[in-house]
Parts: C-alpha cells; structure tokens; sequence
C-alpha cells in the first residue's frame, strides 16, 4: 500500500428529520446564504424544512445555480455575498449546487484579479467562506469532499479545484430528501458514484485489501440497491438511505487513500458535457468501457479481480472473462435506462477531433493521474464508442 495522508472533517447527519438539526451547526448570528438550483427545493417539502430550521437567522436565497455549474452564474452569487456580508453558505441541492457553492465560498474570498484562475490555474485558496449542506440527490460525495467542478460556458471548459478548506461544516443526508428524483436523476446517481468507486479501483495492485474489499461492497450496493430503486415505482426508504451513503462513500477520500486513482473517464466526460450537455453521469457511462477495452492488458490484474468479485465471472480464459466484465458494465448502465454510444446522442467524429485538438493544444502529458492514457489513448477509446 502506498503512503497516504488522510483527513475528513464533515460531520454527516444521516436519517429522516435530520434537516431540523442544521441550527445547531451554524455560527449564532451568521448572516446565511442558501443555494440551491432551479427550485425543486420548493416543491418537494425540503425548502420548508430548511427554513424552519433557519428560524431567528437572518437568511437570504440565490438560486438557478444550473446542473455543471456555471462559473458566470456564480460570480453573480459571489456579488451577493460580498454586498449582503454573508458568512455562512447553505447549499441545498445535488453535487452541482454543493460544487457551485464551494466554489462561491472561495471565489468570495479571492484577492486575485480573476477568479477563473482557482480552475484555470489552480490559483491556491487561502482563505473560504464556511459552508454547509442538505442533499438533494445522491451522486457526487460532494458533501463530504473538499473539490468541485464547474463550468465557464463563454469557453466551454469544465474543470475542478479543491482545497481542505472547502470541505461542508456539516451535511445532512435525509433520503427522504431524495424522494422526488425523477428516474432518470436516480440513475445518473448510481452511474455517477459507481464511476467515482472505478477511477479509485480499477488502476494498479498495491497489496490494498481494504480500499478494495470497501470499492467492491460499495459496487455491489450501487448495483443491487441503485436497480432496486430504480424499478421501485415508490421510494423505499432503507433502498435510498443505502444509495445514499453508498454514493457519500464513493468520493470522500477513504477508499482512494493508499492506491493508485485514474480520473480519465472524468477528464473525458467533462469534454463531453462541455460541447454538448450530456448529463455528467451518462458521459461517464459513455466513456468507462471504451476506456477499460482500451486498457484490458495494462490493468488486466484488477480488471480480472473485478470480473471475479463484481460480477461472479469465473470461467473462460482471461481474455474473455475481462471481456464479459466490460459487457457486464456496459449492460448495468443500460439496465438503468442510459444510452452509451456517443451516436445515441448525436456525437460524432467531428466532437473528438475538437476534444482531441483541445487536449493537445494543452500539451497535457496524460490523461488523468496515470500515464497509461495519453492523448492518442482518448482519441481511440471515443472512436470505440461512437
């Protein structure tokens, strides 16, 4: 196992009614600003909640924080904190308005001439404004990490930053907050943390059989509890409360510390968000197995370990039983009603050439953390997904 430094100080409030807590956690007198997305909060009961919750603080709102935030709608936010002094960010939503707010509380606090330079530049934060959470949708373990990415549209680049001082105070995991998510959010959830336990998995052995045992019970929990979900036609509480936490686990640092992480299905999918829209989570789903065919031979050792632990595949030469773990993966997508072909959303050679020329003209030396995807690499795992 590799060497690793570990911290998380998010203090997670998981159950039903938990949302009632929130005062307890937040400064006496803070002056708050809630986040939130296109208003959903409103509708289903969970707005209610927050601002009961919030009685006696003096409390104000900024919504329309849109799915892969955008770093023009933000900076709008980030005027409201400095003109209105706010000290402490609520972020009521999914990953893209808890990633929105992280990077309001850091960008609030820039003294640098632009704060695109926190994505474009990596520009360190040196200071942030605090920030809680309530999630909405279990998908991106924002709540309980300390990165983000957000999008700037005038130029079509989605990147990440992070810093330690941008983890939440607090979150709140009710998944009765999760009640309301139409089908197609539940399954972006599930594909969405189920890629996260991949970028961290699905590398190189290190001698790690913890983070492993914990990425395989977490993927068999996404896989049994995420379909479960999905076909119910009304929530079950234990089968969301399970997903949830599921999907918190996936990203919170734990199960990447000690072992090789990738992240270049990430770096790709972004490109595809990017230039077209494609939900984050389908773009992931478009891109893993293009990028484990592609990678079959290099990381066959986990790839087998995955056909085996994951799906039960046990006979056939190892050729074909990392082949049936590929089909296997693509097939669990499907079965959650995501299209995987970039022809099935109207992308095609024309999208690649213009990935392919951005990655280039960034001179990137790899795509992701590891040397075994480079430029020519992403170009041939698209090609096989067309």
């Amino acid at each position: 196992m590799n060497n690793f430094d570990f911290y998380n100080p998010v203090n997670i409030l998981f159950g039903k009614g938990k949302i009632a807590e929130i005062k307890k956690h937040i400064p006496v007198g803070a002056k708050v600003l809630i986040t939130f997305g296109g208003g959903s909060i409103k509708k289903n009961g969970v707005y209610d909640q927050v601002i009961k919750a919030l009685d006696g603080f003096n409390v104000q709102e900024f919504g329309g924080i849109e799915p892969n935030p955008h770093f023009e709608t933000l900076m709008k936010a980030v005027e409201v904190v400095k003109a209105e002094k706010i000290d402490f960010l609520l972020a009521v939503g999914g990953g893209s308005v808890l990633d929105g707010t992280k990077f309001i509380a850091a960008a609030s606090c820039y003294k640098g001439d632009d704060a695109w330079d926190i994505l474009a530049k990596r520009a360190r934060v040196d200071s942030a404004i605090d920030l809680g959470a309530v999630l909405t949708l279990a998908a991106t373990g924002s709540e309980m990490n300390s990165g983000g990415v957000v999008t700037k549209a005038a130029t079509k680049e989605k990147l990440a930053f992070g810093s330690p001082l941008l983890f939440p105070k607090f979150s709140v995991l009710d998944p009765e907050a999760t009640y309301s998510l139409p089908k197609r959010q539940i399954a972006n959830g599930v594909a969405d943390a189920f890629v996260h336990v991949m970028e961290q998995y699905l590398t190189y052995p290190v001698n790690s059989p913890v983070q492993d045992r914990f990425s395989e019970g977490l993927l068999i929990t996404l896989i049994e509890e995420g379909i479960k979900a999905y076909d119910s036609e009304t929530p079950n509480y234990d089968e969301y409360a399970n997903m949830m936490w599921a999907a918190t686990m996936a990203l919170n640092g734990l199960i990447g510390s000690g072992v090789q992480s990738d992240w270049a299905t990430h770096m790709i999918g972004h490109e595809l968000t990017a230039f077209h829209g494609i939900d984050h989570a389908v773009t992931l789903a478009i891109v893993l197995p293009g990028l484990m065919t592609h990678l079959k031979d290099k990381r066959s050792v986990k790839l087998l370990q995955y056909a085996e632990r994951i799906w039960n595949i046990t006979e056939g030469s190892e050729e074909e039983r990392k082949a049936m773990a590929i089909v296997k993966t693509e097939d669990f997508f499907n079965r959650l009603g995501i299209k995987t072909r970039l022809s099935e959303h109207n992308v095609g050679q024309e999208t690649i050439d213009t990935i392919i020329k951005r990655f280039t003209d960034k001179q990137l030396l790899s795509i992701g953390m590891l040397p075994d995807v480079k430029i020519e690499d992403a170009e041939k795992i698209l090609v096989d997904r067309l």
